[in-house]
């Protein structure tokens, strides 16, 4: 799993973040918690998990580039609507792929 260098994180994760972050490296799937991930392809352009998913290996992270992360699946909602919100005010449209790659490499 990679994750993106301005990661969204809800505010009940935030705290909690770094620690998160460790254990997902360690795959490690904290309880409650859910990764927003970046869809690279097709006509969604988010999706989150919640990491019980990669416990029972109906999905597997090594592919995932995890831009947000979330306590809960309602916390998963807010963040994703957040992100949307965001990319418009500053885009004017919602190409939340596009945004996220071109942002992506400005930190490069």
């Amino acid at each position: 799993m990679r994750f993106y260098k301005n990661l969204y994180v809800s505010e009940s994760m935030a705290k909690k973040k770094e620690k998160v972050i460790a254990k997902l490296n360690k795959k490690k799937y904290p309880l409650n918690t859910y990764v927003i991930a970046l869809i690279e392809e097709g006509e969604n352009q988010l999706e989150f998990y919640s990491t019980l998913m990669f416990r029972q290996g109906s999905v597997i992270d090594d592919d995932i580039f995890a831009v947000g992360l979330a306590s809960g699946y309602d916390d998963a909602l807010y963040l994703v609507e957040e992100i949307a919100k965001e990319v418009y005010e500053k885009t004017g449209d919602l190409d939340i792929r596009s945004y996220i790659r071109k942002q992506e490499r400005e930190e490069e």
